[in-house]
């Protein structure tokens, strides 16, 4: 059997030749990594492959590329694909197509050749290394000839990546069990959802509450303590054998925006609890007491108001939100009572500083940086705070055809001007970013010139002097040109949240941590609010980001990763933990 050690040890005409067909038609790849030797690690493996091809001219690029052949093209008929492709293109049914899917099929291959000049490369096993459907693959398809022709080239040898991960795992009998099962339990809570179609799970609806009872039930088939408290939160400890050990806290939230992605919060915790799952089969404790949080809202999108859950075990929730209503007139207060929780109890859900050995959240990073790099992991150095304001704008309504341009109190137009005055104001400046994500116009209609505007405004950043400096200019700029244009303006604070540096104690380890595991350290900024930020006021903090695929999309349907990602994040962590003791 084929091992990482006998790699080690091949000469390079024999190491290219056990890896023969990792790489389609492209034993360049391999005899060029013969020469990285030795690899620690499988991960620095993959790596390594992947950085030969990184390296290589565009045309070896192109090349590699056009020696995959097309889904169902005319290789698949004439059986003339390598056993790899064929088994691959099995697997997802490619071979049983209906008359109609292998048309459309076909139209779609010539559509992307023609654009893109190479053949469309698809790992068909998908992110768990199962197989997708054809209707998905079919979508996907449709989708990425959407793409310019650089965006797709970049996907296209992710993709490529993908597929030689997968025979890797197969050549060395490797299969991710732990990163397999987190992304089955992703799966089976993903299909819990307030709305028919998509995954929406908002605090204490009924998906929300069948999540949590599954989220406990796992913990306790996982050898842990399980119990829901009295804001909703999900707990579940691993107790060491000295009963007076400090607690070292792991987890995020398993709330979801509206129609978002399966991954988002529920990674950390489900991965954590699989971790235990695996140290109790071992019969292994470590000296410290590993608790697991699965936090009951952090999306706000209920009761518009985000991190209950962790703002209750850091003793910062506040009593006040109880009274808040949802869009059916529930109160927050009526809705805990109804899942059975007592309100009057989640004062006491706080823990004290002196009993907590730290925080550490997994993650998926939410955006694009770790793919482009190629990267599955990533070391968070803070969490960015943010300035969100709502911005109301009061012009005059009036006739479009009867007010001449010069005379008219537009105030879609100063809106306008205010979403350009951010994206100038915020580019440029490291970390900085700023977004108008919702813009109205109520009552708006094609022949009047809007007397009304609403937007929002959402500025971020690593440190809290750029982000306030930011704030203040684009403030003024506000003022200066409602000013101008004789637009009346209200601002109303809706958040300030001040940045979350990670603890660079933890993160050392957690970054030595990914080193062993075969993978460059990378750092990076969390410009998305987390949980950790929550537990930053209580206790040291660390962040583990896992690459994201489709473009680093989030909050969406198609936010995806790969059962490989998670395994490696799991090993990452475990030794974290380890390394603790």
């Amino acid at each position: 059997m084929t091992t990482l050690s006998s790699l080690n040890t091949l000469d390079a005409s024999a190491f290219a030749a056990a890896l023969n067909g990792i790489y389609e038609h492209s034993p360049w790849i391999a005899e060029r990594a013969a020469t990285r030797r030795p690899f620690a690690t499988l991960a620095a493996l993959k790596l390594a492959l992947q950085a030969v091809v990184t390296e290589a001219g565009e045309d070896e690029r192109l090349a590699l590329l056009r020696a995959h052949p097309e889904l169902t093209g005319k290789a698949a008929v004439r059986g003339e694909l390598t056993p790899e492709s064929t088994g691959e293109q099995a697997a997802s049914g490619l071979n049983q197509c209906s008359a109609e899917e292998y048309a459309q099929l076909q139209a779609l291959n010539a559509q992307y050749n023609e654009k893109f000049g190479f053949p469309f490369i698809l790992a068909v096993k998908g992110p768990t290394g199962r197989g997708l459907t054809r209707t998905a693959i079919i979508a996907t398809f449709t989708r990425r000839l959407k793409n310019g022709r650089d965006a797709e080239l970049a996907e296209a040898l992710r993709q490529v990546h993908r597929i030689a991960e997968i025979r890797l795992n197969a050549l060395l009998d490797v299969t991710p069990e732990i990163g397999a099962l987190v992304m089955d339990w992703c799966e089976t809570i993903g299909a819990w959802s307030d709305a028919e179609d998509g995954l929406t799970c908002a605090y204490l609806t009924p998906a929300h509450r069948r999540t949590a009872e599954q989220i406990a039930a796992w913990m306790n088939e996982a050898g842990m303590e399980a119990h829901i408290d009295a804001v909703g939160n999900v707990v579940g400890r691993y107790a060491a054998e000295d009963a007076g050990a400090k607690t070292l806290v792991s987890g995020s939230h398993y709330d979801t925006v509206r129609n978002g992605g399966k991954y988002d919060g529920r990674l950390g915790v489900l991965l954590p609890i699989a971790l235990v799952r695996h140290l109790h089969a071992r019969g292994e404790r470590l000296p410290f007491h590993p608790e697991v949080i699965g936090f009951a809202e952090e999306e706000g999108v209920r009761f518009r108001s985000t991190f209950l859950g962790s703002s209750a075990v850091t003793g910062g929730f506040n009593p006040a939100l109880l009274d808040a209503i949802d869009a059916d007139g529930v109160t927050m207060r009526a809705a805990l009572v109804a899942a059975g929780h007592d309100p009057a109890a989640i004062g006491a859900i706080a823990r004290r500083r002196e009993d907590l050995l730290g925080f550490v959240e997994v993650h998926i990073e939410q955006g694009p940086v770790l793919l482009e790099r190629g990267l599955p992991l990533g070391v968070v150095t803070a969490i960015a705070g943010s300035s969100r304001y709502r911005v109301e704008l009061t012009g005059v309504t009036s006739h479009a055809g009867t007010t001449p341009m010069g005379m008219r109190r537009d105030a879609a137009a100063a809106a306008a001007e205010i979403v350009l005055l951010v994206e100038q104001r915020c580019s440029g400046v490291a970390s900085l970013v700023g977004t108008v994500g919702q813009l109205e116009v109520p009552a708006g209609s094609v022949n009047v010139i809007p007397g009304a505007c609403k937007l929002s405004l959402d500025i971020r950043a690593a440190d809290d002097a750029v982000r306030l400096a930011a704030v203040d200019d684009i403030l003024a700029g506000i003022s200066a040109i409602c000013a101008r244009r004789g637009i009346e303006e209200k601002l109303h604070k809706i958040v300030e949240a001040e940045a979350a540096p990670c603890s660079p104690r933890l993160m050392d380890l957690l970054g030595a941590a990914v080193e062993r595991a075969g993978v460059p350290r990378f750092d990076l900024l969390s410009g998305a609010g987390h949980d950790a930020m929550q537990m930053a006021q209580l206790t040291e903090v660390a962040m583990l980001f896992t690459r994201c695929g489709n473009g680093g999309i989030s909050h969406n349907p198609l936010e995806t990763m790969t059962a490989d990602d998670a395994e490696l994040a799991a090993q990452v962590l475990l030794d974290f933990l380890r390394s603790l003791g």
